[in-house]
């Protein structure tokens, strides 16, 4: 049996989908939009397996525990457990609220300890179990399709100017992203000898939150920023998750991009 959290929709639900279709029942939490939960739930069921959908603050450790434990009395040990939850601030650094700091890095950071620790325990003692935490390329690409280019190549919200000298850092979810990137080894060094695998997926720019990654920039430019021209698919995420939770892959500590979509962008920190 798989946890999912935020396997309502996104990422998340296509995660739960695939799952299902492995032939893992699965447990996922969602914060609201019934209808929504609904067809995810419908979707496993006619694949044949079983669900629970339970309603979860993943910032909330008592909540998240809770749902664990109910989990596992209704449909058995929980053997594997996929971190989706997070959110974004599309505000740069300097205009970020304290309150819209602390939402992103508890929901994506917090809300990914605290499934973490929910898991691990009870994997750890049957000495099996696989963690995955779906991440973002942000920890380590430079999504600005204006890297590289010459200021007059850029558009014009990207050129500087008296008030902007240089590209204005988005408080997204790169802090976030980059704190898994950190997390993950470091727990898999301590889960290992126990049987239990902690891995990261690094989604690229999705079609689904295209906007929400680069509003300012237009679809043809965003393209052009990604290897085969083309943008993400839920799909393709769920199917990197699904090969780390299958008993044929004895990998961890990896965090692992999902390679046809990725950004050939040179790594590197942002740059304000």
């Amino acid at each position: 049996m798989a946890l999912v959290s935020d396997g309502s929709s996104g990422i998340g639900a296509a995660t739960v989908r695939r799952l299902a279709a492995a032939g893992w029942d699965v447990s996922f939490c969602h914060r609201g939009d019934e209808q929504a939960v609904r067809q995810v739930e419908k979707a496993v069921s006619e694949l044949g397996g079983r669900v629970l959908a339970v309603e979860v603050d993943v910032t909330d450790a008592v909540g998240v525990a809770s749902w664990f434990q109910r989990a596992q009395d209704e449909l058995g040990p929980v053997q594997a457990a996929v971190s989706c939850a997070g959110m974004t601030r599309d505000r740069p650094l300097a205009r970020l609220e304290e309150a819209d700091w602390r939402a992103v890095l508890d929901t994506g950071l917090d809300g990914m300890f605290h499934i973490c620790r929910a898991a691990m325990f009870a994997m750890m003692k049957h000495r099996s179990g696989r963690i995955v935490a779906v991440s973002s390329v942000c920890g380590a690409y430079d999504h600005y399709a204006a890297q590289g280019r010459p200021a007059q190549d850029r558009p014009a919200q990207d050129r500087p100017s008296h008030d902007r000298p240089a590209r204005q850092v988005p408080a997204r979810h790169w802090p976030v992203r980059a704190g898994i990137a950190g997390f993950v080894p470091a727990l898999s060094a301590l889960t290992s000898r126990f049987g239990v695998s902690v891995n990261a997926v690094t989604p690229g720019p999705a079609t689904h939150d295209m906007t929400a990654i680069l509003p300012e920039l237009t679809r043809a430019d965003l393209t052009e920023t990604v290897a085969l021209r083309r943008f993400d698919d839920a799909s393709d995420v769920a199917d990197l998750v699904a090969f780390l939770l299958s008993a044929a892959c004895d990998i961890t500590g990896r965090v692992l991009e999902v390679r046809s979509p990725i950004t050939l962008l040179t790594p590197g920190p942002f740059r304000g």
